[in-house]
């Protein structure tokens, strides 16, 4: 299943399942209802993207704590596995800038 987020300021930004629904949730949406289908006012944006900014930099603080530690053990930090949240993120927070500044909406469905 892929997620397409929609707005009249930029193209579409298209998703994983479990990527978009991983940022619809930090972006606060948890009911069922919000998760299928929605839509994000300009005016709530700020707090969205806030909430995502915050949860990069979580991760990122979890990531260099863990490459320390391994160091201290003296041990090679492992190589993160995966995409990170940022590098998922970007298209999404770049949509959600670019809608706040021009006072538009960013709608999404599956």
């Amino acid at each position: 299943m892929l997620y397409k987020f929609k707005s009249k300021v930029t193209s579409d930004v298209i998703m994983l399942e479990p990527n978009g629904r991983q940022l619809l949730t930090i972006w606060g949406r948890t009911d069922e209802e919000s998760l299928r289908k929605g839509i994000l006012l300009a005016a709530d944006m700020p707090a969205a993207i806030s909430a995502v900014e915050e949860a990069i930099a979580k991760e990122e603080a979890h990531r260099i704590q863990a490459a320390l530690e391994a160091q201290e053990r003296g041990e090679e930090a492992a190589t993160p596995e995966g995409v990170s949240l940022r590098q998922r993120a970007t298209p999404l927070l770049d949509m959600a800038r670019r809608c706040l500044t021009a006072g538009k909406d960013i709608t999404w469905g599956v």
